[in-house]
């Protein structure tokens, strides 16, 4: 086996380098076609949704208008507009959710192929044993981590183009509607252009700070969850399968103080995991709350100035939740990121070792597998 000091690990960008030179092959080749169709439908989706959120943000500014005047034969005209929106907006979830989980399911699929055949040819799955590198639980890295690997970029690369969209139209939306403010501060008189905009952007680098800053270590106390995972699952295969042996070398005591240390970690690190999530839940249902109120807020003194209408008022506060959000994806996805970080560092561990057995004079010599 090669010595520890001829071995050193691989830095994070290392990992998901190697991840993505064997995962993105699922866009090549045979699989190519499927991969493209469902990935254009889903960027179409994408569009469709943005089309229906946007038509939707109108609709709210005239129906509210229309209960300010109380006008009978305008509401009923908007109800039944609200009809076909609400059926376009139905549609296009359930199909998203096809659209999504079969691109998952495929790609996984394709990959879990590829991971299984590169690790069980020219006995790898043997020979790994005789090479240093983190590959522990090879077994559970394929099918779980793989799992993970796959189904959490597709969730992630779609919400992130779908904010990217939502965010650039409704900037837009509340530029328009919202438009300047002037404050008065004695004899100093300062006006804010798109008042609402400046006041999105702020508010949203403040939350996406404080969660950097909160979870900045999530992405190693998932990995360290998953590893006392794995292990536990390991020791306890290996207690059964000695136990199960002609002449067993192990009795139920033993088994359960080999078994015990192992459990005792995995607690620990799952009450790590706890406290990381109890923090970021914090900035997250904070920010979910706030977020409506403050739009509103901002808006009230224009309403009570009669510069703004109450259609208004509903159409600029739901503008500045849905740029909000938008803006807040990184913060909302955070702890999803760093999951699938973990995931994906933990099978390119194991892809890194595999290239090992065959380049064993390569650090971290060129991918193997083939796509």
């Amino acid at each position: 086996m090669l010595s520890n000091e001829t071995y050193h690990s691989p830095g994070e960008r290392q990992l998901l380098l190697r991840f993505w030179k064997s995962a993105r092959g699922f866009w090549k080749g045979k699989s190519a076609g499927w991969a493209w169709l469902l990935t254009v439908l889903l960027i179409a989706t994408v569009l469709l949704q943005l089309l229906t959120q946007y038509s939707l943000n109108f609709w709210n500014r005239d129906f509210f208008n229309a209960v300010e005047r109380k006008d009978e034969k305008e509401l009923l005209s908007q109800a039944i507009r609200f009809i076909p929106l609400a059926a376009a907006s139905l549609s296009l979830a359930v199909f998203s959710v096809w659209g999504r989980m079969t691109l998952q399911r495929k790609w996984r699929a394709w990959l879990s192929d590829k991971l299984y055949r590169y690790w069980l040819e020219r006995d790898r799955f043997v020979r790994l044993n005789f090479v240093a590198g983190d590959y522990q639980a090879p077994e559970y890295r394929i099918a779980e981590d793989g799992r993970l690997a796959t189904d959490l970029p597709v969730d992630l690369v779609l919400g992130l183009l779908a904010s990217l969209l939502t965010a650039a139209t409704f900037i837009g939306i509340l530029w328009a509607v919202g438009g300047n403010v002037t404050i008065d501060a004695g004899s100093l008189t300062v006006t804010i252009p798109g008042y609402l905009v400046v006041a999105v952007v702020i508010y949203s680098i403040v939350v996406a700070a404080t969660t950097m800053l909160i979870g900045r270590r999530l992405t190693h106390v998932l990995e360290e969850n998953k590893r006392a995972e794995a292990q536990l699952r390991a020791i306890g295969t290996h207690v059964r399968e000695r136990g199960e042996g002609v002449a067993p070398e192990t009795e139920g005591e033993d088994g359960l103080r080999t078994i015990r240390p192992a459990l005792k970690a995995v607690i620990a690190a799952w009450l790590d995991y706890c406290w990381q999530l109890m923090r970021l839940t914090l900035i997250t249902h904070t920010n979910s709350l706030l977020t409506p109120v403050i739009g509103l807020l901002l808006c009230t003194p224009k309403y009570v100035a009669g510069t703004m209408l109450l259609g208004e008022v509903v159409q600029a506060a739901a503008a500045f939740v849905a740029v909000q959000n938008a803006c807040s994806w990184f913060t909302d996805n955070y702890p999803r990121l760093a999951e699938w970080a973990a995931s994906a560092n933990r099978v390119a561990s194991l892809l890194i070792a595999l290239d090992r057995i065959d380049h064993p004079a390569v650090e971290h010599g060129p991918a193997r597998m083939r796509s």
